[in-house]
């Protein structure tokens, strides 16, 4: 199997590529589904919950270290 990105410039080309996938010629799947899994991923491993507070905690936590070495 072979893997491609394809840029669809034109509506129709979408409509065209739905039809191989429907013959079962060809799978389209989305990043974004891609980056749904990986996300769940990392909280599902996550003890606590991710907030933006904690986020924000971490990068100020990060850039503290840069700048101290």
């Amino acid at each position: 199997m072979e893997t491609i990105r394809i840029d669809i410039l034109n509506p129709k080309a979408l409509k065209l590529l739905n039809n191989l996938a429907d013959l079962n010629l060809i799978r389209i799947k989305s990043n974004d589904d891609d980056l749904s899994k990986l996300i769940k991923k990392i909280r599902s491993n996550s003890k606590e919950e991710i907030t933006l507070e904690n986020i924000t905690k971490e990068v100020e936590a990060v850039r503290q270290s840069r700048n101290a070495n």
